[in-house]
């Protein structure tokens, strides 16, 4: 399946969006499709040998609205833009002329005569003439799609103002009609403002991007747009400029500002062989840098499709708004039609069943419920990314605060994940024959603890023994030739497989176990020459996050390969009370199933790499980047700084997202129940009250406003 994300043009409401939805769900060949009224995006999923990215294109084009095709990103922002600035300028200047139409014909209003009817029409005219598209979106779209929307609710109510006027002069709405017009262009001419504000973050992302770059070709420097880079290029970055892509420094020394990219606010100290990152600032020094991510494989490129993808999801929250919406319009003109015929019944005149019809359609808006989750979540990861916290999804921002049991992996998550070479023990040879096999034997391994041990030899000097048949046996150890006898160095698994008696090793495995080190035990011709111990330090900041979590009464458990022994003295160290050892990395998957079982709400934290499948079983699986690498597909959030710190950080800005959320679903839902009993009379046999339909007009336009405004006070919270 390929995705495609397309910019809509257009829409007014909710009903919009679902309406779209419908029209592309029918289309044979799309599988999925989303369409967010708050970004104004359609985010699509579609089999490539049933269906073009044009005719899905054409699709919402013959629903009612305009797309802009986005060939290239950076002229896709730009269109996205320039169209939303347009937007504004035109609901601009609408909002002003029509309201300086409707305040002289409120005046005329007061005073008699068919010379003044006739003013009020021109006036009125003219304001119907500026608000056309509500009449053309909302009729129109019933004819072309056999659904309604917002602005069908709104042709109506204005419309029959309008032509009651006409055909029955001695009772004139002139006045009405324009003011609801006029209101609800103000309304939506905000609601463009408080929309094209939730999308900062992306747009803050893009512009971090520099234009340009120095490269060194034939030897010679020269200046070229960044869409020309290759991968290979040696780029030259000077004090104060902004590293254009990710790569490799070959020459020079100098400390970069990251902030933008990972939060993390000191200045991080680069030298030959370190990594940089794109748009991140070069604070001091001159240095020269290979490029190897170039165009959308750069750590912003993929910051920023992560945070778009996550904006274009839908949170589970979410689906009773769109249930609501999808039969709200239709209930609106049954209820306002009833109301009507009800008021008639009654005895009331024409005109006062009129009023009532005309103010139940225009105070029923579904733009409030389809804001009230997209905006929040659009807000929630755009502050998120800033921080260095990339969700991937609105599911994920959901269901993080509810978690009620993290599981973290030990290795390069609670520890630093770079052991040091700590003992060696002999048994027939000396130390520096037992270092030199196990160096020998490990120099083949990318396991962290080989890195350890062949470092450790380097430092003594000593040369490696030409290896054959080297075999990794994942949570027990490794196996090779070398000069024709078999050697082990592994866990006690690996010398119970091959019948090994360690028996005298006994004492110093206990000993050094109990020191929260690893041990590996080396066999050569069946005999046990030695040990060697490795000790991987905790993250500096791994106990504090442990400690935070148990404070929100959340379960930590830590799970490693190690051997109990180990695991639990580092598990003490950390206050881990929870501890599952010797499990190999295939099964750490079904630990987590395990958990689930037993009824908890299950975060994994791990690296991403061989915590792939335990990451996906878990309810919220949490990579930890390593700032130059997040695409991390296993993860629903990935932390770029690394810091296990972020994991309670995510956890708390879910709940404050959520409470953002449910507080807009209230208030969304609270003013819909409210409002359309008041607007169909409810009050009036009991206190007289009838609700005036601009009054009714600028609460429906508001409601929007007061929603999305709602969402953009979450850019006060401190992640």
């Amino acid at each position: 399946m390929t995705k495609t994300t397309i910019q809509v043009i257009g829409m007014h409401c909710a009903s919009c969006a679902a309406n779209i939805e419908k029209a592309l769900h029918k289309k044979d060949g799309i599988s999925k499709a989303i369409v967010n009224f708050a970004n104004e995006k359609a985010f699509v999923e579609y089999d490539e040998e049933k269906i073009d990215v044009d005719q899905i294109h054409q699709v919402i084009i013959d629903t009612g609205y305009k797309t802009i095709k986005e060939e290239k990103a950076a002229a896709a922002v730009d269109l996205e833009k320039e169209a939303r600035v347009k937007e504004i300028k035109t609901l601009k200047w609408k909002f002003w002329l029509s309201l300086g139409l409707s305040a002289p014909l409120m005046y005329l209003a007061m005073g008699p005569g068919p010379h003044i009817a006739l003013a009020q029409w021109f006036l009125a005219t003219g304001v119907m003439i500026i608000g056309y598209k509500f009449f053309t979106s909302g009729i129109v779209t019933v004819f072309k799609t056999r659904q309604a929307n917002m602005d069908t609710l709104v042709s109506l109510g204005v419309g029959a103002a309008y032509l009651y006027s006409i055909f029955s002069p001695q009772n004139l709405y002139y006045e009405t009609a324009a003011f609801l017009i006029t209101f609800i262009l103000l309304g939506k001419y905000l609601e463009a403002l408080a929309k094209g504000k939730t999308s900062e973050a992306i747009k803050e992302l893009l512009g971090l991007q520099p234009k340009t770059a120095i490269v060194i070709r034939n030897e010679q420097e020269q200046e070229i747009s960044i869409a020309e880079m290759l991968v290979g290029d040696l780029v030259l970055v000077k004090p104060g400029q902004k590293i254009p892509v990710d790569g490799t420094i070959t020459d020079g020394y100098s400390s970069v500002d990251e902030a933008m990219i990972t939060g993390e606010s000191i200045p991080i100290e680069k030298t030959v062989g370190s990594q940089v990152i794109g748009a991140t600032i070069n604070k001091t020094g001159s240095f020269t840098f290979k490029a190897t991510k170039v165009g959308k494989d750069t750590v912003l490129s993929q910051i920023i499709k992560f945070v778009e993808d996550a904006q274009g999801s839908k949170a589970p929250i979410q689906k009773l708004a769109d249930k609501i919406s999808a039969y709200f319009v239709p209930t609106v003109l049954l209820i306002g039609i009833l109301a009507f015929i009800f008021w008639l019944w009654t005895g009331q005149s024409f005109i006062f069943a009129l009023t009532i019809m005309i103010t139940v359609f225009i105070i029923a808006c579904p733009c409030a419920l389809g804001l009230a989750t997209p905006t929040a979540v659009m807000v929630g990861t755009g502050m998120g990314a800033q921080n260095g916290i990339l969700i991937k999804n609105a599911e994920a921002l959901q269901i993080a605060h509810s978690i009620d049991t993290v599981v973290f992996d030990k290795t390069g998550t609670l520890t630093k994940g770079k052991p040091e070479l700590t003992n060696i023990v002999s048994y027939e040879e000396s130390e520096e024959v037992v270092l030199g096999l196990a160096a020998s034997i490990e120099k083949n391994s990318e396991h962290p603890l080989a890195d350890a041990v062949v470092r450790g030899a380097q430092k003594q000097r000593l040369d490696p023994k030409p290896v054959q048949n080297f075999q990794a046996l994942p949570g027990k150890g490794v196996t090779a030739k070398i000069e024709k006898h078999l050697v082990l160095l592994g866990n006690r698994k690996l010398m119970a497989e091959n019948k090994i008696d360690i028996t005298k090793a006994e004492a110093d495995l206990e000993k050094l176990e109990n020191e929260g080190k690893t041990v590996m035990l080396l066999v050569a011709a069946k005999r046990l020459f030695g040990l060697i111990a490795v000790a991987d330090t905790l993250k500096e900041n791994a106990q504090e996050t442990v400690t935070s979590l148990q404070k929100t009464k959340k379960k930590v458990v830590m799970i490693t390969g190690d051997n109990m022994r180990t695991a639990k003295a580092i598990a003490k160290q950390l206050g881990i009370k929870h501890v599952l050892a010797e499990v190999l990395p295939q099964d750490k998957a079904r630990e987590v199933k395990k958990l689930q079982k037993n009824k908890h709400k299950v975060a994994m934290v791990g690296d991403g790499i061989n915590d792939a499948p335990a990451l996906i079983q878990a309810d919220l699986g949490i990579a930890l980047g390593s700032g130059t690498d997040i695409a991390i597909e296993a993860g629903d959030m990935v932390l770029i700084k690394d810091d296990p710190r972020d994991v309670v950080k995510a956890m708390h800005l879910s709940g404050y997202a959520m409470k953002k959320i449910k507080q807009n679903l209230f208030w969304a839902f609270f003013y819909n129940s409210l409002g359309i009993p008041i607007a169909a009379g409810i009050l009036y046999p009991f206190t007289g009250f009838l609700l005036n339909p601009m009054i009714a007009g600028a609460a429906m336009a508001f409601s929007s406003v007061s929603v999305v405004s709602n969402s953009l006070l979450m850019k006060r919270y401190k992640v």
